[in-house]
């Protein structure tokens, strides 16, 4: 991914879905109502997060701890019924890429 064409972003679901991945720079909005699917690259579903994390905007400052259950990443994924979009920061990254559930 090149930088500036894709940002690493934590997306939710009218089902309660929770991914992470990397998004077209271009097509995020952060208002959902404009957007009701995205799709993502280098994705990753959060199956289960602890305590720890303090909820899903933990799961995007600082990404997913070592109780948590992450799924392995697919190459793309185009998430429908998305209600929200939350910029990962790079520490976030890190964490979802080296913890994927074993």
């Amino acid at each position: 991914m090149t930088e500036g064409k894709t940002r690493p972003v934590v997306v939710t679901t009218e089902h309660r879905g929770v991914f992470f991945g990397f998004a077209p720079a271009g097509e995020i909005s952060l208002h959902p109502a404009d957007a009701k699917s995205l799709t993502l690259t280098d994705a990753q579903m959060c199956v289960y997060w602890s305590e720890d994390v303090k909820g899903i905007l933990g799961l995007a400052a600082g990404g997913p701890t070592a109780r948590c259950r992450i799924t392995r990443p697919v190459g793309r994924i185009t998430v429908t019924e998305v209600t929200s979009v939350i910029d990962a920061t790079g520490e976030a990254v890190k964490a979802w890429q080296d913890r994927p559930w074993s």
